[in-house]
């Protein structure tokens, strides 16, 4: 079956309708796809052949470059000069020069690879054209469509274009299946092998951020900003934001009243995910206590070469200081860019709690019967030296104090010692 050039020329219109494509391109891609059927039939493979076709009345003109030289070797690339004056007045040795020639038919085998040749250049001019369109749209959250779930990867409706959602990129535990609409973060624009790729994404941080920015108005004026955000898509996001206007409260703005705009995001990104807003501080010791809410922190100590600090929290503090499996910590070594340690802040014992202690212990224990020999005055030096004792052996030795009995044994004792 031959190739009918007119109704190439009616197919050429249709295309461009149907795949909105401007006319030219697929024209263009039509005369390249002559020009490599054209030398199938008529040239050589090596030639290099531009091919011009006229819509409306389906005339197909070919035009083969050629070198002008004195003595013509090889006619399918070179021309003499006396030819060559004959095409163009002006044309001298060593230049080239276009040589008309009519194409009025293709073989089949020409007319397959011109098919194929068109196709090809039709999906690369409709991909540029998808990739110009959404090019500008890149790190905005745009409405879509899910097409279908393949496995691991989401194809994503956007319109005009098809885009991809990779496992990485999605939330975790969310579940997807046709015609579900959602919102996505375009996220670039791949190109690869098979050309442009669109590339959207429900799992990263932008995707709060821009979810946020719908809700809170105070953002478009600056009296508000985010400041960072750390995340783990479906199970915890932790955001820090910052007021540029006195008096205004950024937790509260964000919260919304009644919690009406945080609930608002929540109910996109899934119940199961649990977001904190902290205040930003350019103080990082603030910065590390706050990132660490709800955990009471009590002692935080920097390392600013090292990019490490380490936190100390009471006993009772220490596991909502790190949370479950580690994410509160993690999230908050994250959100501040720090490495962070956190440690129990164990409290040292001192000398006075003890002394207190063992003068409520001889405050509860009964009297001693004293001797009638000894006198009152020496009873008090004994208890005094006993004292000593028992405060320098808590500090250096054991640190628990006597039992009660152990206490009256020892008070004994002296009195005895004293009293001889």
């Amino acid at each position: 079956m031959d190739l009918d050039m007119k109704q190439l020329a009616v197919a050429i219109r249709t295309i461009a309708e149907e795949k909105n494509l401007p006319e030219e391109t697929v024209q263009e891609a039509v005369e390249q796809a002559l020009a490599a059927a054209y030398k199938r039939d008529y040239g050589d493979r090596e030639q290099e052949i531009r091919v011009s076709m006229n819509l409306n009345t389906g005339d197909v003109d070919a035009y083969v470059s050629k070198e002008i030289v004195d003595k013509v070797e090889n006619a399918a690339y070179e021309i003499s000069l006396k030819d060559a004056l004959v095409q163009r007045k002006n044309a001298k040795l060593g230049e080239t020069v276009e040589v008309h020639q009519k194409a009025e038919a293709f073989g089949r085998v020409a007319a397959q690879t011109a098919k194929q040749v068109i196709l090809q250049r039709l999906r690369e001019s409709e991909r540029e054209i998808i990739l110009a369109e959404y090019e500008d749209k890149i790190g905005t959250v745009i409405n879509a469509t899910v097409a279908r779930v393949e496995g691991n990867i989401c194809r994503i409706d956007l319109g005009k274009a098809q885009g991809i959602m990779p496992r990485s990129e999605q939330i975790q535990g969310e579940r997807y299946y046709p015609g579900q609409r959602l919102k996505v973060f375009l996220k670039d624009v791949e190109r690869g092998f098979r050309g442009p790729q669109l590339v959207v994404s429900r799992g990263n941080k932008e995707f709060i951020e821009w979810l946020f920015r719908g809700e809170v108005p105070e953002m478009e004026n600056g009296a508000v900003e985010i400041k960072g955000i750390a995340r783990e898509a479906g199970v915890r996001s932790k955001i820090a934001v910052a007021s540029n206007v006195p008096g205004v409260d950024p937790v509260g703005t964000f919260v919304g009243g009644h919690g009406t705009r945080v609930n608002a995001v929540v109910s996109e990104v899934g119940e199961q995910e649990k977001i904190d807003i902290i205040v930003w501080a350019e103080d990082p010791v603030e910065y590390i206590t706050q990132a660490l809410s709800p955990t009471k922190v009590s002692k935080v100590i920097i390392d600013e070469k090292n990019q490490k600090a380490r936190v100390l929290v009471p006993e009772d503090q220490l596991s909502i200081a790190i949370g479950k499996s580690g994410q509160n910590v993690r999230l908050a070594s994250k959100l501040t860019g720090y490495e962070l340690d956190i440690e129990a802040d164990k409290p040292t014992t001192t000398s006075a709690p003890a002394d207190k202690a063992v003068e409520a212990d001889k405050t509860d224990a009964p009297a001693p019967a004293s001797k009638a020999d000894a006198p009152a005055e020496k009873i008090d030096k004994a208890d005094k030296q006993v004292e000593g004792k028992v405060k320098t052996k808590d500090l250096s030795e054991k640190p628990k104090l006597k039992k009660k009995n152990e206490l009256e044994s020892s008070l004994l004792e002296a009195i005895e010692e004293h009293g001889d």
